[in-house]
């Protein structure tokens, strides 16, 4: 189904086709006027799990495919219509951010320190607009001998220097500061001055630009926005709705006769631009060959200079990574664990090693490097003794199946993976209790409020129960972990949830288990390993079925495929007819299931307005008549938020059939079920307890929460109605999927095993896709991400099993 609220034009550059992992080939239209925040977490209308762009009135961050990120919403540069324009002092965007973003905020301003202390042990930057020397240049120019023939690849790079240095000793940080203890909107990031937004606001009419755009661009370029834009009219591409012919148009306007495609300040504006647009699909960098096909597509004459002129400023940076042989580890030396080379049988100078570069934003490439020198730390370093072998060994001979195999793994390794189902998560419980009576400070925590409470609920069951799915199965055990033990990553790290931290900034624990592990994008995997002390034990837990993080990267599954450490798969089956058939969609199958229960009813619809007129039968009268399960416990889960059967039209429909009112406030009332995106990818169930001066009150899970009159069209929606991402980590008893007509593009694998996997005891197909639903379980997989963590960790760790 479409994930937009209008048709996109064309782009004339569909005709090249720089392959699956580049951005830039096709457009999607520009925002309306709520899309000024860009808040609101992507959607999951993509069809390999990454986030697909929102654009409509609704303030999402937009994650494109990768075949068709190189056209991102933004208003019109030639109208201010485009956007939504803040109050005449532009107070909508300078006002006090919300409470709840500020634990995350604070993660991020470390994490930005650090990068900025790393980038200031390196050389020097090379002089603005100087041409490109030393070993970036080498470097490009070994590469294009290679491509044209000139010189074999074995020639030109001979045997690879080792990708990395071995793990260094973590830096400390120090603990983040708690956010105020209160649901309130408190004093937030302090925004822009007025006098600076005032001037950008000036800039950007002269420029024939929506002047809702100065609040945003004054906080990216500080104080000298207004000089900085005279002098770089394309540094207006750095905000996140604008698109390069946006951009252009802005330039033209301030520059006149000097404006040209060849602008020196375009090509790097536009080379940046696009790996940004490839990290909100998934890549944390791009190969080069696709990266320089794109900006010509992108009216770049001469992309081999915009590339270097990049590099120059020190705005990207290049990588070389060798190309696995068929059947070798990822990233291991092609020429023995030592990589020294040797002379081959046959030949004396060896046989030629294809290699790659990958060009990437230095946020994400630190953050992947940082990601692989901590996860190294872990396996390279003993875990600290809690407890004797012969105490692990009996902890193990007493649980059951391959959660026995989890807790030995655990015993003597630092970094393990365990991959399962949901029924699998009943082995992390176990594990976390037998830590706990081995004295060990365990705790478990889940990338999202909805899998943390999900495990919560595990935890807060009898060990006799597993399966418990509840905290009121019959109460917490008294001699183990209780919920508390369960917290999500974001507040484990701001130190809002969880131990906190010790003196050396460290988390105060001994063993971490990380459950809906690939939901972990490369940050906030970087953020984890580097925050562990040393000689603590990790486990990644999860389902390497469902899609991937909404965020850069696939640290789940580029563990996996690394083989670093211990990998556990469970043996425990997902029970009934449900886990039967989302089994089968795991291996590719849609098989015919029985349900004497009702467990999974196929609703056919004929179009997408029949669809939405079932989908309200099924959630307001059939499902609590004929399941027993009520309206508030059933939820509808659609590929896009757009489109005549996405979350905004299925929403409205049954906000009318459950919570009529009038809407006053943005849309809302008392009683209506939402979701608030706090940040990109947070997403924060809840419900509307009333609205006032204030702004929107809201009941989410952990307190209340008062989101300010300004944010509200952009970070909350209704949420009766949610994309397979938004519903990543949560579980309720009845799920209604919604696949109309226009839903084939959206569809693959992953998408349908998350959608379906979210249903504990009821699943209701609204389908009207025919044939392209078990074509998707069938040939669909996830589309591949351009990442380097297994090549950062090969030299590194050894190789296990």
């Amino acid at each position: 189904m479409s994930t937009e609220p209008e048709p996109a034009s064309k782009d004339t550059t569909d005709a090249v086709d720089p392959g699956p992992e580049t951005p830039g080939t096709a457009p999607t239209p520009a925002p309306d006027a709520g899309d000024a925040d860009g808040t609101a977490a992507p959607d999951t209308g993509d069809a390999d799990g990454t986030a697909a762009p929102d654009t409509g009135d609704d303030g999402e961050t937009a994650a494109p495919d990768t075949g068709d990120a190189g056209e991102t919403a933004a208003p019109d540069s030639a109208s201010a219509d485009g956007t939504a324009a803040p109050d005449s002092a532009g107070a909508g965007e300078t006002a006090a951010q919300v409470s709840e973003g500020e634990a995350e905020l604070a993660a991020q301003r470390v994490e930005r320190e650090r990068i900025e202390r790393r980038k200031a042990e390196k050389q020097g930057p090379i002089d603005a607009g100087g041409k490109l020397s030393g070993t970036a240049a080498d470097l490009l120019a070994a590469v294009r001998a290679v491509e044209s023939g000139e010189k074999p690849a074995a020639a030109v790079f001979g045997t690879p220097e080792p990708a990395r240095r071995p793990a260094p000793e973590p830096v400390r940080r120090p603990r983040p500061e708690a956010a105020e203890p209160t649901g309130a909107a408190g004093a937030g990031p302090a925004g822009p001055a007025p006098r600076t937004v005032e001037s950008v606001r000036r800039v950007l009419a002269e420029g024939g630009a929506p002047e809702a755009l100065a609040p945003r661009t004054a906080a990216l370029l500080g104080e000298g926005a207004e000089d900085a834009l005279r002098a770089d009219p394309w540094q207006l591409l750095r905000v996140a709705t604008v698109r390069p012919e946006q951009a252009d148009g802005f330039a033209r306007a301030l520059l006149g006769a000097e404006c040209g495609p060849d602008d020196e300040r375009r090509g790097r504006a536009v080379t940046v631009w696009l790996l940004e647009q490839a990290a909100l699909a998934g890549h944390t960098a791009l190969e080069l060959p696709r990266l320089t096909a794109t900006l010509a597509q992108r009216g770049v004459p001469d992309p081999d200079a915009a590339v270097q002129s990049t590099l120059a400023e020190g705005e990207a940076l290049a990588f070389q990574d060798a190309l696995d042989e068929p059947g070798a580890r990822p990233g291991a030396p092609a020429d023995g664990p030592e990589g020294t080379g040797g002379e081959d049988a046959g030949g004396e100078e060896g046989e030629e090693r294809p290699v790659r570069v990958l060009i990437g934003l230095e946020r994400y490439a630190l953050a992947e490097e940082s990601l692989a020198d901590g996860l190294a730390r872990l396996v390279n370093s003993a875990p600290k003794q809690d407890g004797s072998a012969a105490d692990w060994e009996q902890a193990a001979a007493s649980a059951p199946g391959s959660a026995a195999d989890l807790i030995r793994a655990v015993a003597g390794h630092g970094l393990v993976l365990h991959t399962g189902g949901e029924a699998s998560l009943a082995e992390p419980v176990a594990l976390l209790r037998a830590a706990h009576a081995l004295g060990l400070r365990a705790w478990a925590a889940a990338p999202g409020p909805l899998g943390r409470d999900r495990f919560a609920a595990l935890l807060g069951g009898p060990p006799s129960d597993p399966d418990a799915t509840g905290p009121d199965a019959s109460g917490p055990d008294a001699s183990g972990p209780d919920a508390s033990a369960a917290v999500t990553v974001t507040g484990l790290l701001t130190g809002t949830e969880g131990p906190g931290r010790d003196a050396d900034g460290a988390l105060d624990l001994d063993l971490l288990v990380v459950v809906d592990a690939p939901q972990l994008d490369v940050e906030a995997g970087a953020l984890l390993a580097e925050s562990l002390p040393d000689g603590a034990r990790l486990v990644l837990a999860g389902d390497p079925a469902v899609l991937w993080s909404v965020g850069p990267g696939r640290v789940f599954a580029d563990l996996l495929a690394a083989r670093v450490c211990p990998q556990i798969a469970s043996r425990r089956p997902d029970p009934g007819p449900l886990g039967e058939l989302v089994s089968g969609i795991g291996i590719g199958e849609l098989g015919q299931v029985e349900a004497p229960g009702k467990e999974i009813v196929i609703v056919p619809v004929r179009d997408a307005g029949e669809a939405v007129h079932r989908t309200v039968q099924l959630v307001a009268d059939s499902v609590p008549r004929a399941i027993g399960v009520p309206a508030e416990e059933t939820q509808v889960i659609t590929p896009g938020h757009g489109g005549a059967a996405g979350t905004r039209v299925l929403n409205a429909a049954l906000k009318e059939r459950l919570n009529p009112g009038p809407g006053r406030f943005g849309g809302f009332d008392p009683g209506d079920r939402v979701v608030h995106t706090p940040a990109p990818g947070r997403v924060l169930p809840g419900r509307v307890v009333k609205a006032d001066a204030e702004g929107l009150h809201l009941s989410c899970t952990g307190g209340t929460v008062i989101v300010p009159r300004d944010r509200v069209d952009g970070s909350v929606r209704h949420g009766w109605a949610l994309t397979a991402h938004q519903a990543l980590g949560g579980r309720w008893p009845a799920v209604v999927v919604v696949l109309p007509g226009d839903a084939v593009q959206a569809l693959s694998r992953p998408w349908i095993y998350t959608a379906f996997g979210r249903a504990a005891r009821h699943l209701s197909v609204v389908h009207g896709v025919d044939q392209a639903l078990p074509r998707a379980v069938a040939e669909i997989p996830a589309k591949p991400r351009t990442t380097r963590l297994p090549v950062l960790l090969a030299p590194q760790v050894p190789v296990t099993g």
